[in-house]
């Protein structure tokens, strides 16, 4: 079933059970303000012929006393059934009802009466000794009969307001979405395209104004997210370049390897390692910004300073070499996060850190209140350069000629804002090189 069949068949729908319970209600109300009105007339005769004369009881109500034993006074044709003996027997209140009988229709009221009871009858006043029943009918055929022609008017008004609304329904369907099928129309236009750069006229404040402004937000992103991707391919097979490039050269030295002496083959097999290396290096790196926000695992509550102190006990392992020292102050801190996105993260702000603080010096990590600073004693970061040093494949001139592919600090950004965490970096007013802050948002409560 179409969207259009669901709108059209929704609004016939509910036109008809509106125009049902109206024509239902009209009629319901209709009778009951006539047998109403009857029921007046016969309870204004009951009372009159109990407290006047005869002349002067209400023109078209007619009345009969039933005694127990089915003797009526006086005798008419109103048929006399267990309903009126038992009332006239003394076990009945008064009781208002509608019967048929000879072919019309009639409102009856019964009234019961004690014994010994006063009554007006042939003879003038009579004296019944025993209990007994007495009867005030009105013929309500003609009542009945206009009702039943309303009844059939309000089914030819409900079955003519049906077919208005299905004619209403259609109409209005067709005006109604015609709009939507404008905006799927440009859609399956962008869809058939691929011109990512489309955008939709973003109309009103209506429902249809929001989704055209919600899917030019979409267009949005993924024009935003294909532009990330084609720069990270070109950008990767720059990189890439340069390694392979160098391997490439080596391997064609490797070709006379005969007129090389020791030391020349010891190193050019070792700048093949490197550089193998740095391949391996870069691929991971590639691999971590590919993967981008939807990292696999679930997030967990973790201990930022357990895996700060594990992270640097590895750092620790590089930096020996360099006579570097590492001085770590963690407190305990709770994160929400992957842990090996975190670990990730964490572990690149310290090789960064290795990398660029000299032989000798000094590197902090402080780790409290869910932040985590890494400062060195290198030459910082250039005030210049702080709004590129997280871009991807980002060095500085003078880290260029540094091992690296200029991707942990863009995996580093990245982990950041997948945690909807910040990183900044500034200069460290102690050791005078670059100062980097990570800071994470309060875990969710635990119950």
């Amino acid at each position: 079933m179409t969207f259009r069949t669901r709108v059209i068949s929704t609004t016939v729908a509910a036109a008809a059970i509106a125009v049902m319970v109206a024509c239902f209600a009209s009629y319901l109300t209709t009778r009951n303000a006539v047998l109403k009105s009857v029921d007046a007339s016969l309870l204004q005769a009951a009372h009159l012929h109990q407290s006047a004369n005869d002349q002067d009881r209400v023109t078209g109500a007619f009345y009969e006393i039933v005694l127990p034993n089915d003797t009526s006074l006086p005798s008419t044709n109103v048929p006399i059934d267990k309903v009126i003996l038992n009332i006239a027997n003394g076990n009945g209140a008064q009781l208002l009802r509608t019967v048929v009988f000879g072919g019309q229709s009639y409102r009856e009221l019964i009234v019961p009466l004690a014994a010994n009871s006063i009554v007006s009858c042939q003879t003038g006043v009579c004296q019944i000794p025993t209990t007994s029943a007495q009867l005030y009918i009105v013929d309500i055929t003609g009542q009945i009969i206009e009702l039943s022609r309303l009844l059939k008017t309000l089914l030819a008004v409900a079955a003519g307001g049906l077919l208005l609304a299905l004619g209403l329904g259609i109409f209005l369907a067709r005006r109604a979405l015609h709009p939507l099928e404008e905006v799927t129309n440009e859609i399956e236009s962008v869809a058939l395209t691929n011109d990512l750069s489309t955008r939709l006229d973003e109309g009103g404040p209506d429902e249809l104004g929001r989704l055209r402004r919600v899917f030019n937000r979409l267009l949005r992103s993924v024009e935003s997210s294909q532009t990330l991707q084609r720069q990270l391919v070109i950008d990767a097979s720059h990189e890439l370049r340069t390694p392979l490039t160098s391997l490439r050269t080596n391997a064609q030295v490797l070709t006379r390897a005969s007129e090389l002496s020791p030391g020349d083959l010891r190193q050019i097999t070792d700048d093949m390692v490197t550089q193998v290396d740095e391949l391996a290096a870069l691929v991971t790196d590639l691999g971590e910004l590919a993967r981008g926000e939807r990292s696999e695992g679930e997030p967990e509550v973790l201990s930022l300073d357990e895996c700060v102190d594990e992270c640097v006990e590895t750092a620790r392992t590089y930096a020996r070499i360099r006579d570097i020292e590492i001085r770590a102050n963690s407190a305990p801190t709770n994160v929400y996060a992957r842990r090996e996105r975190l670990n990730r993260a964490v572990s690149n702000l310290l090789t960064n850190a290795v990398k660029f603080t000299p032989v000798g010096g000094t590197i902090d990590v402080n780790c409290a209140d869910g932040a985590l600073t890494v400062s060195d004693s290198g030459p910082g970061v250039l005030e210049s350069d702080r709004d590129h040093v997280f871009e991807r494949f980002w060095r500085s001139p003078t880290a260029r000629a540094l091992p690296g592919s200029g991707l942990g600090l863009s995996i580093v950004a990245q982990v950041m804002a997948e945690l909807d965490g910040t990183v900044a970096v500034d200069r460290d007013p102690t050791l005078g090189g670059a100062r980097f802050t990570l800071s994470f948002p309060d875990p969710p409560a635990t119950h």
